[in-house]
């Protein structure tokens, strides 16, 4: 992404903590489901359905729906982790619902981010640098609820277009190369189910 001043406005630079939260037995990553805490803000990220998308894009795209209020986050994890005694309650505010649910962080890192914005397709692109020496970028389009995937897949690819990227495979995320380096055995499951 050289030149990336020249055809993007810089809108930020921020440093961010996130730690990951699953069961022992990665309950959530095995069914695609991200747990994370960042800054003290908690969010859940869940697969979306595939849509059957046409364009080169799709097939290099992750879609997931996120969640971000406290009390939607713990019923969707009893939920995914059913099989499991994990009645509580969506009072628990503090950090005590993580013990009655088995949660335990497995992934804790600070990234470095700038984050610039292609005006004319409104695609956002953020440049990170996390702490365990690895960088990477990422092209994203917001979709609300209903909104519509397929023109911002097309956004996504004509981004990708203007700033010279060819889209012939699919880039290793943070959570990837974090999990490849500090929990190879936890990486390769979710390789064998073709999470990562």
């Amino acid at each position: 992404m050289k030149d990336l001043s020249r055809k993007a406005l810089c809108i930020g630079q921020t440093q961010f903590h996130d730690q990951y939260f699953d069961t022992p037995e990665f309950d959530l990553t095995l069914r695609d489901t991200w747990l994370r805490k960042r800054e003290g803000c908690w969010e859940l990220k869940c697969p979306t359905a595939p849509l059957g998308e046409q364009c080169e894009a799709a097939a290099l795209c992750t879609r997931y729906k996120e969640i971000t209020s406290l009390a939607d986050i713990q019923l969707r994890v009893q939920e995914v982790i059913k099989d499991r005694d994990t009645e509580t309650s969506a009072s628990l505010l503090d950090e005590r619902w993580l013990s009655k649910m088995n949660l335990v962080c497995f992934a804790e890192f600070t990234t470095v981010r700038r984050s610039y914005r292609l005006q004319q397709e409104g695609v956002k692109i953020d440049l990170d640098q996390a702490d365990f020496d690895y960088s990477v970028g990422e092209v994203e389009v917001i979709v609300p609820e209903g909104g519509d995937v397929q023109s911002a897949l097309e956004r996504i690819e004509q981004a990708a277009q203007k700033l010279g990227l060819n889209g012939d495979k699919r880039i290793e995320g943070k959570m990837d190369v974090y999990l490849k380096k500090h929990h190879p055995q936890h990486y390769m499951k979710l390789v064998s189910e073709h999470i990562l």
